[in-house]
């Protein structure tokens, strides 16, 4: 009996560090041996760039607007640090159409020509999506069943918080009639005051986990100007230690909830309990 692959979308606020944190995650995972595809849904494409070494992936929808729809899965597909598998979906050319046709799209290619079902050996397929955006086709990994397991990306800063929160709202929405659970926030941290604990409290409300506190660290931007994930590029400094037991947490991972989203007033009384509003 094959094993069953475990569908995760990563969301957050645009800025938060989704896709740092998404492939230095997946860097982790491939170290611990799992077999993981990273399908990047933002449109500027960059959610694969750190696994192949700064390569300007061609996004799916490029490729269709150049080769027709006479497309094999070679010319969308990319192989990665550790073996992952890289895609890009892409966007419409700026000022034209809906960004979020191009996931629905890019998902809907891959399942076509048999990305999820070629092996057995997938352990993880990773959605990175653009932003907080839980509308349209930046929702189909949550709507249409393509992920069941959301991360929220998240720091101690208000707007950061306040989406995670929004977030929930969505999940909370397609979890009516389907099979997606919110598995915890991952705290990326910004520095300040209070944040760990204030980030435990807002999971705890939510009803779920801090999965995984990620401390900030200048290696990460080290890692990115030499264009690998900090696991590539220095197995030994701390920030890859950290980005291996956020790895180790998720593949470990048993708690998946339907979130208790807080209105705005207790939003902010969290926020005002731990002195970041006057």
């Amino acid at each position: 009996m094959a094993k069953k692959m475990r569908k995760v979308a990563i969301y957050g606020k645009g800025g938060i560090g989704k896709s740092t944190t998404t492939q230095n995650t997946v860097a982790g995972l491939a170290q611990m041996g799992r077999q993981v595809m990273v399908v990047g849904c933002d449109p500027k494409a960059d959610s694969t760039r750190l696994l192949l070494g700064g390569l300007a992936q061609k996004s799916v929808l490029d490729t269709l607007r150049e080769e027709g729809e006479d497309v094999e899965l070679s010319d969308i597909r990319k192989k990665g640090y550790g073996n992952t598998w890289c895609v890009e979906s892409g966007g419409p050319e700026p000022g034209v159409g809906c960004a979020g046709r191009g996931i629905i799209t890019s998902i809907n290619m891959l399942e076509s020509l048999g990305a999820y079902e070629e092996s057995e050996d997938l352990d993880y397929a990773f959605y990175d999506v653009l932003g907080d955006v839980v509308c349209g086709g930046f929702a189909m990994p949550i709507r249409d069943g393509k992920a069941e397991e959301i991360y929220i990306v998240c720091s101690g800063e208000m707007m950061a918080m306040y989406a995670a929160n929004n977030i929930c709202k969505g999940i909370v929405k397609f979890a009516q009639s389907g099979s997606v659970r919110l598995g915890g926030l991952i705290c990326n941290s910004r520095a300040v005051d209070n944040e760990k604990e204030m980030i435990e409290e807002l999971a705890k409300k939510l009803g779920t986990q801090m999965i995984f506190f990620v401390p900030r660290d200048n290696d990460v931007q080290r890692a990115e100007i030499n264009r690998k994930t900090v696991l590539e590029w220095d197995d030994k400094v701390p920030q890859a230690e950290a980005y291996r037991g956020l790895a180790k947490a998720i593949d470990g991972n048993e708690s998946f909830v339907v979130p208790t989203p807080l209105d705005i007033e207790e939003l902010e009384k969290l926020l005002m309990e731990y002195g970041l509003m006057n």
